[in-house]
């Protein structure tokens, strides 16, 4: 079985994932830049993957109609996306290494910030899935 475990950096939250993860991708949506400051990178596993060792400091806000975010009412830390379906997403910069996965592509481009390129070479999408066009 793989487990992969994480933390907030203030440890008020823990956590164990006792699956594979997903592919992870790195989302530029208006959102995760302003929650977290810039793009984040997460990947999903199933609900009944997802174990909180340590709940203390979790809090969860409703960003949306469509999904929520829980993050650490300690230290503020960004740790999951749950859009109330069979899986929770979770920030790959809260998890311990190894984490074993690559990222695999970039979504929500259409929206990211003005400051910066993605030169990487990884696909591109305007929203979950809808490829770019190249220009």
């Amino acid at each position: 079985m793989t487990t992969v475990t994480g933390r907030c950096l203030c440890g008020a939250v823990k956590f164990e994932i006792r699956s594979p993860l997903s592919e992870p991708h790195a989302c530029h949506c208006t959102e995760c830049r302003r929650q977290s400051g810039h793009a984040v990178v997460a990947a999903s596993a199933r609900w009944s993957d997802f174990v909180l060792t340590e709940p203390r400091g979790l809090k969860w806000y409703e960003s949306s109609a469509r999904a929520r975010r829980g993050f650490c009412v300690e230290c503020g830390s960004a740790l999951l996306w749950d859009d109330r379906s069979d899986r929770i997403n979770v920030t790959l910069g809260c998890l311990d290494a190894p984490t074993g996965v690559t990222v695999a592509g970039h979504i929500f481009v259409d929206e990211k910030g003005d400051y910066y390129t993605i030169n990487d070479g990884l696909p591109q999408f305007a929203g979950f899935d809808q490829p770019l066009t190249p220009e």
